[in-house]
């Protein structure tokens, strides 16, 4: 028999028995269903965070952190003090395969805008790192124009926090940015300075006759120099300079916040930055303490020398991350590659596809006993016609494929019927996430995918299974002596 006559009989044998097939390709049909939608969730949050990596450039990002208390121990002689500055932003950027390197360099500030005026944070950035992926998802207006431009690119929080009702109403605006810096100057003054005969004061509390006693004169020593450093960070903090300049606005970009990369509220170009971040120290307390531990607190006010707690490298897509990290690890430093991250976030997908599709599979082996029965029924009812067929001339190999394009027939269109059900699972699953993220003030994103691959896979795992499942049928029915059949009645 050609083939074209097995599937004939296949489908006249199958609509004969249309409630038991029906039911058996139901069971296909729910199995595969599951399976793809299963599959589905996997494939469109992998989907969604390769867009994420390609949409922010980060494929071609690595980080650099300065060196932390273990860089000893892994082969960076300890006599060597590694600080990231600016020149370690200049060797950084001479690497080979180094595009782009910027310092992430962020100060505390006081915005006005209009009649609005809030406490918050900005960011020096060079015009060359604006005009890359990460800084690219405009979400109004333009980029800076140049590194000493007087603008500035906000975040659409920052636009909302102010007052204002969309982001195009942002652009063009004059912003008022103003922080406050103390020097070690105005801190020595207050140490030294005669307000009201306050030495005079001290001195007559001293009994200096008692001074030649060691308890005394230390108690004197201890309470002199507490008294001193009272009022070195009373003139540190009360004798603030404040900086003050007007931009103009000319972007607003979508913030972003992470534990690697983020966005600060206001982005200055870095030139324009620099008069906010040299000329002292600022009030706050984390960087006024980061000062005092790696010795800066005396350096020179005027220096524009700075150190920064990371620098973001935009590599040549040509160039391969890993040597390019093993020549920042030479220097001292240590390095986040959000290449290599992603290849750790893609196995976990696959470990995660993995454990779906078991699940969805476990449900199609389960659907498969329904095939062997309908079969096993199938070849109870149809002895007879077998032993007609092989009187006719049919040998054992012709019924063996006959019971398999069945059970092939079955498992193709549950399939199909099964890919179909369980796509439209997914918009409807889709449709009622994205409302939930929408009425919780979330954006919303798509979730599901259902790619080609998922398809194809989704189709030959849903036959393969169906004609495995008619095997055991197929060979019982080719084994009918045609005498005996054709003697049942």
């Amino acid at each position: 028999m050609t083939f074209s006559d097995l599937l004939a009989l296949a489908f006249g044998n199958l609509l004969r028995m249309k409630l038991r097939t029906f039911l058996t390709v139901t069971g296909v049909v729910i199995a595969i269903a599951a399976f793809v939608a299963l599959l589905s969730f996997g494939a469109g949050n992998q989907k969604y965070v390769t867009e994420q990596f390609e949409e922010l450039g980060l494929f071609t990002t690595t980080i650099v952190y300065p060196p932390d208390s273990t860089s000893a121990g892994a082969g960076i002689d300890s006599a060597r003090v590694v600080i990231l500055d600016d020149k370690a932003v200049a060797d950084l950027a001479a690497l080979p395969g180094v595009d782009l390197a910027y310092p992430f360099d962020a100060f505390d500030v006081t915005a006005v805008l209009g009649d609005s005026q809030q406490v918050t944070r900005a960011q020096a950035l060079p015009a060359a790192a604006a005009g890359t992926k990460l800084f690219a998802k405009l979400r109004a207006g333009t980029v800076f124009s140049g590194d000493s431009a007087h603008e500035a690119v906000v975040t659409d929080q920052f636009v909302r926090r102010m007052g204002m009702d969309t982001v195009d109403s942002a652009i063009g605006r004059s912003i008022i940015i103003s922080t406050r810096r103390s020097s070690i100057d105005s801190g020595l003054a207050g140490v030294f300075r005669d307000q009201g005969g306050e030495i005079r004061k001290r001195l007559t509390h001293i009994r200096f006759d008692s001074l030649a006693y060691p308890a005394y004169r230390r108690d004197v020593v201890r309470g002199e120099l507490k008294a001193a450093m009272d009022r070195f960070m009373n003139g540190f903090m009360d004798r603030q300079v404040e900086i003050r300049d007007t931009l103009i606005i000319r972007g607003v970009i979508e913030g972003l916040r992470g534990n690697r990369i983020r966005t600060e509220s206001i982005i200055i170009p870095v030139a324009t930055a620099r008069r906010f971040t040299t000329g002292g120290i600022s009030a706050n307390p984390t960087e006024l303490f980061a000062a005092v531990q790696r010795g800066g607190l005396f350096r020179d006010p005027d220096s524009t020398t700075r150190e920064y707690p990371q620098v973001t490298l935009v590599l040549d897509p040509r160039a391969a991350a890993k040597p390019i990290g093993d020549s920042i690890k030479a220097l001292g430093y240590r390095t986040f590659s959000f290449a290599e991250e992603f290849d750790q976030i893609r196995k976990f997908f696959l470990y995660f596809d993995l454990v779906l599709g078991i699940i969805g599979g476990i449900a199609l082996v389960t659907a498969s006993l329904g095939i062997i029965n309908t079969m096993i029924m199938s070849i109870v009812e149809r002895t007879r016609e077998i032993g007609v067929l092989k009187a006719l001339g049919a040998d054992d190999r012709d019924i063996r494929l006959l019971f398999l394009v069945e059970s092939g027939v079955i498992g193709a269109v549950g399939s199909i019927l099964g890919i179909l059900l369980g796509w439209l699972m997914t918009r409807a699953a889709s449709l009622i996430s994205q409302s939930i993220m929408k009425s919780t003030g979330v954006d919303p994103i798509e979730m599901f995918d259902v790619p080609f691959w998922l398809i194809a896979i989704a189709f030959l795992f849903g036959l393969s299974v169906s004609i495995i499942a008619g095997a055991f049928p197929a060979r019982r029915a080719s084994r009918i002596d045609p005498v005996v059949a054709l003697r049942n009645e």
